[in-house]
């Protein structure tokens, strides 16, 4: 009886330090834990204003935020800071002034920064595709802009940013190349050129492409099939990243994303979760993947869980997770990051997305910054954790 209550008792002690760990620290042998920032976590303000109309901070106290994310992650990216209309919102005009706070601010905690993002239709500076007269640009005018854009932002960044995400969403859900203003003027070139010049500016620094809705196999199989002959080559990527906007209605995620990762893997590079988070609310017209020009109107009936999410519903989310980690552990060796998007309820941008003003429950941490009880059964999968982290990948 002796021996059976001091093995009980060790291993209720081995369950409350999983239970304290980060979970950097935890999933420290199998990949990179990431997280994004917003500009008010960086100031860490009190009272912020929903200054950008695709992210979803609300007015709260932002204090808090930074020790919980840096406790749990340490691969950081900027929600919208470092985005082509913040920094270089006019021709020959650069504003580091939020991305330098933010970077700062990331590299005295520690922490390691992914830039996001260099090339990418949305949220980029109108000037970028037309003259003086407001005539669109030759494709020679856009290729100089995109060299400049990059090799200046490289550089300015070089030595305290590790890792880029290069183009971001160039492909259609059917797998088509979207007929954005890059590809109208410069045709699919502009993304193997996108990847040439972030090469060229800074060797030293890992180079990502990004897409939502990469749980399609028309969609991955596409991208997958696009970059193929590009890496062949010699195409400087280092992995192909998977946002991961997630809706708790949709079920064959796990299936879905194996699939994908295994597709990604039989390029020779790694694939990575870039902007996790999990709606737990109805799906409105079956919408899925992360077009921030897409809404819907607000309905009653489309916001169930305004003062509160029930037990059950989360179990049933905690399971989700679980599974998809589950999954994950199995390719460890094909996977580069799990990068989540947004901290807490309050700041997920899901409250706002696809409709505006409902009440969401996408991250890992409630509305009062409290984990929820996904984290301490996602650390359970790998309590206890060894001493050390590999030195074959970068931590």
């Amino acid at each position: 009886m002796k021996q059976l209550l001091v093995l009980l008792a060790m291993a209720l002690l081995m369950g409350s330090t999983a239970s304290a760990q980060g979970l950097k620290d935890a999933f420290r042998d199998y990949w990179r834990m990431g997280m994004s920032v917003n500009q008010w976590e960086v100031k860490a303000e009190k009272e912020i204003r929903n200054e950008h109309d695709v992210t979803g901070a609300v007015s709260a106290d932002q204090t808090a935020n930074f020790p919980i994310i840096v406790q749990h992650f340490n691969w950081l990216v900027a929600e919208n800071c470092m985005k082509c209309e913040v920094v270089h919102p006019k021709e020959g005009v650069y504003d580091f002034t939020l991305a330098d706070q933010f970077v700062d601010k990331a590299l005295a905690n520690g922490c390691h920064v992914v830039g996001h993002c260099l090339i990418w239709h949305s949220q980029c500076a109108p000037w970028f595709f037309t003259d003086d007269e407001g005539k669109q640009v030759s494709a020679d005018v856009l290729k100089k802009r995109m060299k400049e854009h990059i090799f200046t932002i490289l550089g300015h960044f070089k030595g305290r940013v590790e890792a880029w995400d290069v183009v971001n969403e160039a492909f259609e859900d059917n797998g088509t190349l979207r007929r954005s203003k890059f590809y109208e003027i410069l045709g699919e070139d502009f993304i193997p050129l996108a990847f040439q010049y972030a090469h060229e500016a800074d060797p030293t620094v890992e180079l990502y492409y990004n897409d939502y809705s990469m749980n399609k196999a028309q969609k991955v199989d596409a991208v997958v099939n696009f970059f193929r002959p590009l890496v062949q080559k010699g195409l400087p990527i280092t992995a192909i990243g998977m946002q991961g906007h997630l809706i708790f209605e949709d079920t064959d995620y796990v299936p879905q994303y194996e699939h994908a990762i295994q597709a990604i893997a039989s390029l020779g590079l790694k694939a990575q979760f870039s902007e996790l988070d999990l709606s737990a609310l109805p799906n409105p017209y079956g919408f899925s993947g992360a077009n921030v020009s897409d809404r819907f109107q607000y309905r009653e009936e489309l916001d169930p869980y305004k003062n509160g999410i029930s037990a059950e519903q989360q179990q049933k989310i905690d399971a989700f997770w679980v599974d998809l980690f589950t999954m994950l552990m199995k390719h460890k060796d094909d996977v580069l990051r799990v990068g989540f998007w947004c901290l807490n309820d309050a700041n997920s941008w899901r409250n706002d997305f696809p409709v505006k003003g409902r009440t969401d429950y996408a991250t890992l941490f409630s509305r009062d910054n409290q984990p929820k009880s996904t984290i301490g059964k996602l650390i359970d999968l790998v309590a206890p954790v060894s001493e050390a982290p590999k030195k074959s990948r970068k931590k």
